[in-house]
C-alpha cells in the first residue's frame, strides 16, 4: 500500500468525519446517514493502515477518530445488572466449553503426570530423602502434622481469602504467559502437579493416603479444574500465535485474548467458591464422606455449568469475546 496515496484519495472523508462530531447543532437525517457512512468506512481505513502500512501518527489519528464516532453513532453505553447477569449464562461458560479441546486434555495428561509423580516419590526412599530429612517428613505426615493443621492453623476466613489470591494469581499467570507460545504455562502446571505428587507420595509411603484425600479432595476438585480451564486457555493463545486460521494474526490474537481476560474473571469467581470449601469445608469437623461429598458436588455443579448452559449458548453462537458493536471493524479475510 502506497500510504501517501492512501491519505490523499481519503483525507477529505475524514475531515468530514471530523466535520460532523464537531457540530454543536443536533444532526439531521441525512447527516445522520452520513456520519454513520463515514463511521463504517474510517474503521476499515483504520484497519487496513493497521495491517498493511502501521504509521504511528496516522493511526493515532484515525484511532480517536473512530472512537469518537463509534460514542457519537452507539452512544454511552454503561455497565448493568444484565451484563452482569449475561456474562454469568452466556459469555463465561461459552469461553469455557470452546476451550475444552485444550482443558480437558491438558487435565488428564497433568493428573497423570501428579498420579505418576506421587507413585515414584511413595515407592523410593531415596528420592523422599532426598526431598527432606527422615524427621521433617515424620513431621509432615504424622496424625496432627502439617498436611492435617496446614488447613486449620488461620481463622477460615482469612485462609479462605489466601488461597482464593493465590490460585487466582496462578489462574492469571497461565492466561498472561500463553501468549509466549505456552511454554512458561506448562511449567507452572508441573510445579502444580509436582506439589501435588510431592504430597500425595508422602502421604502414601506413610500408610495415610486416605487422610491426604479427605483433605485435597474436597477443594482440589473444583480448584485444579479450574486452573485447568486457565492453562488450557492460556496454550490455545500461544498456539493462535502459530496458526490463526482464516483470521489475521492480529486479529485473531485480540480476539482470543479478550476471550481470555473474560475467563479470567470467571475463573475467580469459580476459584472463590473453591477457597470458600478449602478454608471453611476441608477442615471443618465433618465426616470425611461429607466433605468429599461437598467437593464432588460442587465440581459436577461446575461441569454442568460448562456442559450444559455453555454448550447452549455457542451454540447460539456466543464466544465469550465482546459483542460486535463494541469491536474495532476489521478487514474481511478469505477462508
Amino acid at each position: 500500500m502506497d500510504l501517501d496515496v492512501f491519505v490523499s484519495a481519503h483525507r477529505v472523508e475524514w475531515d468530514r468525519l471530523d466535520a460532523l462530531l464537531r457540530r454543536q447543532r443536533l444532526l439531521n437525517g441525512a447527516e445522520v446517514d452520513e456520519l454513520v457512512s463515514l463511521y463504517q468506512r474510517t474503521a476499515t481505513h483504520l484497519s487496513l493502515i493497521q495491517s498493511a502500512a502501521p504509521d504511528p501518527q496516522l493511526t493515532g489519528r484515525l484511532s480517536q477518530l473512530v472512537a469518537r464516532a463509534r460514542g457519537a453513532v452507539t452512544g454511552t453505553r454503561r455497565a448493568s445488572w444484565r451484563d452482569v447477569t449475561h456474562f454469568l449464562t452466556h459469555s463465561f461458560p461459552a469461553a469455557v466449553y470452546r476451550a475444552r479441546r485444550w482443558w480437558v486434555p491438558t487435565a488428564l495428561l497433568s493428573t497423570a503426570v501428579a498420579v505418576l509423580l506421587g507413585w515414584w516419590i511413595g515407592t523410593h526412599p531415596e528420592v523422599q530423602a532426598a526431598i527432606a530429612a527422615p524427621t521433617e517428613l515424620r513431621e509432615l505426615t504424622r496424625p496432627g502434622g502439617q498436611y492435617e493443621t496446614y488447613y486449620s492453623s488461620h481463622p477460615a476466613a482469612s485462609f479462605a481469602a489466601q488461597v482464593w489470591t493465590n490460585n487466582a494469581w496462578a489462574a492469571a499467570l497461565c492466561l498472561v504467559f500463553g501468549i509466549f507460545l505456552g511454554l512458561p504455562v506448562i511449567w507452572i502446571l508441573f510445579l502444580n502437579m509436582l506439589n501435588l505428587g510431592v504430597g500425595f507420595g508422602l502421604m502414601h509411603s506413610a500408610g495415610r493416603l486416605d487422610v491426604f484425600l479427605g483433605l485435597v479432595l474436597p477443594h482440589g476438585l473444583l480448584e485444579l479444574t479450574a486452573v485447568f480451564v486457565a492453562a488450557g486457555t492460556g496454550l490455545r493463545l500461544g498456539w493462535t500465535l502459530v496458526d490463526p486460521g482464516p483470521r489475521t494474526r492480529r486479529s485473531a490474537l485480540a480476539e482470543e485474548g479478550r476471550a481470555a481476560l473474560a475467563m479470567a474473571i470467571g475463573l475467580a469467581l469459580v476459584l472463590f467458591v473453591a477457597g470458600a470449601i478449602e478454608g471453611f469445608v476441608t477442615p471443618s469437623g465433618l465426616p470425611t464422606w461429607a466433605r468429599i461429598g461437598i467437593g464432588v458436588l460442587a465440581e459436577l455443579a461446575f461441569l454442568a455449568y460448562v456442559f450444559v448452559v455453555g454448550r447452549r449458548a455457542a451454540q447460539e453462537g456466543e464466544t465469550g469475546d465482546l459483542d460486535a458493536a463494541e469491536r474495532s471493524a476489521t478487514v474481511p479475510t478469505a477462508a
